[in-house]
């Protein structure tokens, strides 16, 4: 019911974002989304990539700052108001979204979210049977 997302800390200067994406290229990995949320110093590279696991390994053998976690990813219509719709489900059973973000992607839209409680997270999507993408189906999705 959830996938893995990668979070890099990379510096706010040229070059290290490269970097990481010259890695991710040289090891034929696809990223599927990505988001950067900055910091005066540094920004979360936060990523969903077709081989989590293996990506992880790559950047973390180059030594970069890399951390592994677990993240809820919703398929929804690609109709106007899909992720209000499904946000608010998880507001009337009182969980908080720590960050989201949102791609279409084969006429589908994909809702990435992390959660203060993952455990009544995944209560409230089976209760509502809300469309989740699991972890192997990834591969698909690139």
């Amino acid at each position: 019911m959830t996938i893995n997302q990668l979070s890099i800390f990379i510096e706010n200067r040229s070059g290290t974002l490269i970097k990481v994406l010259n890695l991710l290229k040289k090891a034929e990995i696809q990223i599927i989304a990505s988001t950067i949320a900055d910091t005066a110093e540094y920004g979360i590279y936060r990523l969903i990539c077709s081989e989590p696991g293996r990506a992880y390994d790559v950047l973390k053998d180059a030594g970069v700052a890399v951390a592994k976690s677990e993240v809820f990813a919703l398929e929804l219509d690609n109709k106007p108001g899909r992720a209000a719709d499904a946000i608010e489900i998880f507001s009337n059973a009182d969980i908080s979204i720590a960050y989201m973000y949102t791609f279409l992607i084969d006429g589908k839209g994909i809702l990435i979210f992390r959660t203060d409680n993952a455990e009544k997270a995944k209560e409230v999507i089976l209760n509502n049977k809300l469309k989740y993408i699991e972890e192997d189906k990834l591969q698909e999705l690139d």
